[in-house]
């Protein structure tokens, strides 16, 4: 069987090969008490979350941009009864090594689903942090020299289950990955309101093109710590989304290359200004699973990119 050569360095550069999520047999609406995030909460008890066939269609549509681009597509296998979508939420690639995430314990079998991927990965190239360290891939993003982390550092840190990255996990990537320098945001976390919790990192910033990135400044505790990249950046090339935006999860679109993103197709005034830097947008419907407090980064996961 032929290995999968991982490489992944940032964001942005042109997309070979990914691992895109999967809604069918997510099974029934969850109950209340088994939300992970406020927005799906919120959905639950309005009496509008997703259903599969939308969310199914939704998916389709990226997967069709994919293919219009000669990406390499890996599904999980399905488990009946479980959502399956947040592929980035159970592993990521940094370089050349794949980082099984730990996870909610409730999600483990999620990680299973993707082992044949994982199998076709060189064994040294694969690792997993030690228990203590809570990691997820919505908290971790390359650029460059670069590993950014979204984490929580209050000592109420157990009591948010909307918190899945800890400090535990900025010191693993600093011990695992020396020659990066790493580079951690304290993120706002809110158990109820979807309007003040920044679930991941890349609910409220993610690099975009070649030098610019998306951004909400309300998501980050430290104001120095966002202040850093919008000069890391440059103010110029940072657009910045207003709350709603944020809730309508704005900053989480997905880079196939430098100039060309997917993107939800109501998300009108970001659109815009990319189209207006030179980046092609492909526009799919997403609205139905960014119900769930993820979207376009959420539901895909990098194994090789140029």
């Amino acid at each position: 069987m032929k290995k999968i050569n991982l490489h992944v360095t940032d964001e942005t550069s042109r997309l070979r090969s990914v691992v895109l999520g999967i809604a069918r047999g997510a099974g029934p609406t969850p109950a209340v008490e088994e939300a992970y995030d406020p927005k799906s909460r919120a959905h639950i008890i309005a009496g509008t979350y997703p259903s599969n066939d939308d969310m199914v269609n939704e998916m389709d549509a990226v997967a069709l941009v994919f293919e219009k681009y000669d990406v390499q597509v890996f599904r999980p296998m399905q488990i009946p009864n479980c959502n399956q979508i947040f592929t980035r939420d159970i592993g990521f690639v940094i370089d050349a090594i794949f980082v099984k995430a730990n996870i909610l314990p409730d999600r483990e079998e999620e990680i299973e689903a993707i082992q044949y991927i994982v199998d076709q990965i060189e064994t040294h190239q694969v690792m997993r942090p030690p228990e203590e360290v809570h990691i997820e891939g919505g908290d971790v993003m390359l650029h460059g020299d670069y590993i950014f982390v979204g984490t929580y550092r209050g000592e109420d840190y157990p009591d948010y289950i909307i918190a899945r990255t800890n400090v535990q996990a900025v010191e693993w990537l600093e011990v695992t990955f020396p020659h990066k320098k790493v580079v951690s945001f304290d993120l706002r976390k809110d158990n109820l309101d979807p309007y003040k919790n920044a679930l991941h990192l890349d609910c409220c910033f993610q690099p975009v093109g070649k030098d610019k990135c998306i951004i909400h400044r309300n998501g980050f505790l430290q104001e120095e710590e966002y202040q850093f990249l919008i000069d890391l950046f440059g103010r110029k090339n940072c657009f910045e989304i207003t709350q709603e935006e944020m809730y309508h999860m704005n900053s989480n679109i997905f880079s196939i290359a430098p100039d060309v993103v997917i993107s939800e197709k109501n998300f009108t005034r970001l659109n815009v200004w990319l189209r207006s830097h030179g980046i092609t947008v492909e526009e799919v419907p997403y609205a139905e699973i960014s119900k769930q407090e993820g979207l376009l980064r959420c539901s895909t996961l990098p194994l090789i990119r140029d």
